[in-house]
């Protein structure tokens, strides 16, 4: 990396000032945008969701906790997988800290994955995450919110994910998403808003940290985004490479050298 160009620190103060003029108004413009947000028309849930919870079943009125305002994360972990997606648990590491303040905010957080909790609990438990993570397994929550698909769509090459047909080349069943609820006085509970693809970066504080240093993401191939260098945060050290469709892959054992009689 080659660096900047070096100038006094007067030089520097008149080019920072320029940049802050532009940074408040992208603080202005984000403002505006999520004003539009919680703007967006509701849609009522009239589907009776039931997921496997820890200590039994649990409705999508009972994962609000007592609050008006739910939060989920759609976590790529589909039945048979050993462990959770890469990018997935990366997002997921920024959740435990603020659950707190949400709670403070009248906000659920949750993850929920298709994969069954006898599953997902020992991926939580090694990953240490304190956060409240439920299985929709046999059930039409993930199909009906974009995030999990059938053989038959994945075998046809194509599905509906982050409003638009897609090519689904790389044949994962699992995407991931973030989704947003309400629960009225009466119990009813509306889909206020749904995210998915590079809308969940707004959740990754690590993210907005690399922007502001010199190297940024560093994210330089060969897929050009966090596939490239995000691991499970126990795995930096061991190697291995992320595939397309967000799960790790470990690296081959090397060769075992032939073992020869000296003549």
């Amino acid at each position: 990396m080659t660096h900047n160009q070096v100038v006094s620190r007067d030089q520097w103060l008149w080019a920072r000032k320029a940049l802050l003029l532009k940074e408040k108004e992208h603080t202005r413009q984000h403002d505006l945008l999520t004003a539009e947000i919680r703007a967006l028309p509701w849609v009522r849930i009239d589907k009776p969701y039931v997921f496997d919870a820890p200590n039994g079943k649990e409705t999508l009125s009972d994962l609000f906790q007592g609050r008006r305002q739910l939060i989920v994360k759609h976590f790529m972990f589909g039945p048979g997988w050993k462990e959770g997606c890469v990018g997935c648990s990366f997002h997921c590491d920024h959740i435990d800290g603020a659950l707190a303040h949400l709670a403070q905010r009248d906000v659920t957080w949750v993850a929920v994955s298709r994969a069954p909790v006898a599953e997902l609990e020992p991926f939580r438990r090694r990953m240490g995450w304190r956060f409240k993570w439920v299985s929709s397994n046999g059930g039409d929550f993930n199909s009906d919110f974009h995030v999990s698909f059938s053989k038959d769509e994945i075998a046809a090459g194509g599905i509906y994910y982050n409003y638009e047909e897609r090519d689904l080349s790389f044949k994962s069943e699992e995407m991931s998403g973030t989704s947003v609820f309400y629960k009225d006085e009466g119990g009813d509970i509306f889909h206020t808003y749904s995210t998915y693809a590079r809308g969940n970066e707004i959740f990754l504080g690590t993210y907005h940290y690399l922007d502001m240093v010199p190297k940024g993401r560093n994210e330089t191939g060969p897929n050009h985004n966090l596939t490239d260098w995000v691991r499970h945060h126990d795995r930096y050290e061991t190697g291995g490479l992320v595939d397309r469709t967000g799960r790790y892959v470990a690296p081959k054992p090397a060769p075992a050298e032939c073992c020869r009689t000296e003549t």
